[in-house]
């Protein structure tokens, strides 16, 4: 419309005049109209050969005119012009903009990648679309079934697999998991759930390298004890025994016998470094992955009928009062005289029988009878430091998975055994035996081992105030919900790593009194302690997460096989409920609008092994008794385990994925 020596005005197909630097201005022309020449210029520069162009282009920098004038011909006019800036701009990979205007070929072999980059997109694309199409008509490629795991929750968003996944989704309206349900990928929900937890926790799987047990060196004393051990027939990391002496005489001494692995295992040793990679065993019903070998750990469990290395507690009490005298520490051969079982003696060994008000017709009567006095006494003395008594409201569950043939399975489940869900109840008297010992353990000698000055990894917790969690570290600090001054975990280096860790300070304790802090493999501030806590930390969590999620597995599984229907249970808050006689939290329809305590019946509509998701809404309110208090740390449990449900899937079909790798980018 007008120009200026620095600037022109324009006049746009809207009609809207806008003002143009003239250094911003390429193309200069009167006809055709502008909406014209563009719609001419795109469709003549889709014929422009770019391998033609950019062997006529100059080797220096050039216009978009003068290729044009090149390729074309000497009278190229506006249209010709305006084709070789907009196949120039996009071409990137071969011309490069080096000015408004101004371009720079770029090198043979720059070309010469960029174009197999581009048919390489072109072949994935293609490969996405057939994989895509396959799921939908019900198969799954062997490439996606081979990824299964990293596409659903580890996914690289960049590869192939992951991009058919959801562009199949897509297509088919369906959700990734359903998808590849219905296309065959998951065909057994519970290898679902242990292929996953395998992929996510133990990438390695579940094998040891072949190692060979050291011998002890040390020439350690035979103690004068007859210990006895108190564990499930199912374990055989056999960490713990008790003794009693002096029984009768006024003083006596109660024996708490670790395992001592720490004897053997070095640190930095071959074995240590599989026990630190692996952390802890891993529970689940019907089998276990153990932290250390079967034959690493037969040769340090307290077998029966053996004389074995341990570590020993010797807490010298007055008989009458049960008041402690002293307490000393030891590195000895233990005799283990028997390994008591619970599923055993659960049902002789009561209450009333070990007070001496029913008959006691069970091994070490007379020594369970002491330890049962004595563990109610610590008991009591604990909830004096905690400040109100410590309940156990719920029961335990034990599961028992049979195979076809009735037994027991020798190999990791499958998912299709029968399934028995029997109650325990916490706090039975064998329960509060073996606890109160390894409390006394652990927090005497997490009080030792700060005494001489050597550090230790301890777990301690602030108060017992809503939401204040437990929290490990590498100084003693009161433990509120144990009720006493320091805890660590020392009882069982079999079986997790930070007590074998600990274990080995407590060794050098035991070998160099006060100059333990010389001679301990962790000295203070050493930062590998910190790297083994936060290390345990994470595995821990993990480990606990899948055996609560692979108990909630066969306890839907239990519903399953014995066709219930129905189910009585206790609102919590929010519309979850908790099962009356299984360890199954839940959502029911119906019971959000009811106070936590209502005790209601609902009815079971369906169940989902592979979300774990029960299905259920009320069908009858069994009472009107309500508890307004607060929720109990073992509630706020259950609704944390819930509220980690259901099954969680880092695929996410609504997001936008990111280009291929080496996808060319216009300039």
């Amino acid at each position: 419309m007008s120009e200026a020596d620095s600037s022109i005005q324009v006049e746009l197909d809207s009609g809207k005049r806008v003002k143009v630097k003239a250094s911003h201005v390429l193309l200069r022309f009167d006809k055709p109209l502008p909406a014209e020449l563009i719609a001419q210029g795109q469709a003549l520069a889709g014929e422009i050969d770019l391998d033609l162009a950019w062997e006529f282009a100059s080797e220096g920098e050039f216009g978009f005119a003068d290729l044009a004038r090149d390729y074309f011909d000497k009278s190229a006019g506006p249209v010709q012009q305006a084709a070789a800036l907009f196949r120039l701009f996009d071409a990137p990979h071969y011309f490069r903009r080096m000015a408004k205007g101004v371009f720079r070929k770029a090198p043979e072999e720059t070309v010469k990648a960029a174009l197999l980059g581009i048919e390489r997109k072109r072949l994935q694309a293609l490969q996405i679309q057939e994989w895509a199409r396959e799921l939908v008509a019900g198969q799954t490629p062997q490439p996606i079934r081979d990824q299964l795991y990293k596409i659903l929750f580890r996914p690289d968003k960049n590869a192939a697999e992951y991009k058919a996944v959801v562009e199949a989704s897509k297509q088919a309206q369906r959700s990734p998991l359903d998808l590849l349900k219905a296309a065959g990928a998951i065909s057994s929900p519970y290898q679902f759930h242990w292929r996953r937890f395998l992929f996510e926790e133990l990438g390695k799987g579940t094998g040891f390298p072949p190692l060979e047990a050291p011998a002890i060196k040390d020439d350690l004393p035979r103690a004068d004890v007859a210990a006895f051990s108190i564990d499930d027939s199912q374990t055989t990391e056999i960490d713990d025994a008790l003794s009693v002496r002096g029984l009768g005489s006024g003083t006596v001494v109660f024996g708490v016998h670790i395992a001592a692995p720490g004897l053997a295992i070095l640190p930095d040793s071959a074995i240590d470094k599989v026990a630190r990679d692996r952390l802890s065993t891993v529970y689940m019903p019907g089998w276990k992955i153990t932290m250390l070998p079967d034959s690493i750990v037969e040769k340090y469990t307290l077998a029966e009928g053996r004389d074995c290395p341990a570590l020993s507690l010797y807490v010298t009490f007055d008989e009458a009062t049960l008041e402690i005298k002293s307490s000393e520490t030891k590195l000895e051969l233990v005799p283990i005289v028997a390994n008591l079982r619970h599923d055993k003696l659960d049902a002789f060994v009561t209450e009333a029988s070990l007070l001496g008000e029913a008959p006691a017709d069970y091994p070490f009567a007379t020594e369970l009878a002491f330890t049962f006095r004595l563990a109610r006494h610590l008991k009591a003395l604990r909830e004096i430091v905690r400040g109100k008594p410590e309940n156990f409201n719920r029961p335990d569950y034990n599961f028992r998975l049979e195979t076809a043939d009735g037994t027991s399975p020798t190999t990791e489940p499958k998912g299709d055994e029968k399934v028995t869900i029997s109650e325990r109840r916490r706090g039975a008297p064998l329960d509060l035996i073996v606890s109160e010992a390894m409390i006394l353990a652990n927090s005497t000698w997490g009080g030792w081992i700060a005494e001489m000055g050597v550090p230790g990894i301890y777990r301690s917790q602030a108060s017992l105030a809503p939401g204040v969690k437990v929290r490990m570290g590498v100084r003693p600090a009161p433990h509120a919900g144990m009720g006493v001054a320091q805890y660590t975990w020392a009882t069982s280096p079999l079986r997790r790593y930070v007590d074998l860790v600990n274990q080995w300070q407590i060794i050098a304790c035991v070998r160099n009194g006060r100059m333990a802090p010389l001679s301990a493999h962790f000295k203070p501030k050493d930062a590998t302690l910190f790297s083994i806590i936060s290390g345990f930390d994470t595995a821990y969590a993990a480990y606990n997460g899948f055996q609560t999620g692979i108990e909630r597995f066969w306890t839907l599984r239990w519903l399953q096989q014995n066709e219930v229907t129905e189910l009585d249970a206790a609102v919590l808050k929010d519309g979850l409920v908790r099962a009356d006689t299984l360890p199954l939290v839940f959502k029911a329809a119906g019971c959000d609008g009811l106070a936590r305590g209502t005790h209601v019946r609902v009815r079971v509509d369906g169940v989902d092994l592979l979300t774990l998701d029960l299905h259920a809404r009320l069908i009858a309110k069994l009472d009107d008794e309500t508890t307004d208090a607060g929720a109990t740390s073992e509630e706020a449990d259950d609704v944390e385990e819930v509220s980690a449900g259901p099954l969680t899937l880092a695929i996410d079909v609504n997001e936008e994925t990111p280009p291929a790798e080496g996808a060319a980018t216009p300039a």
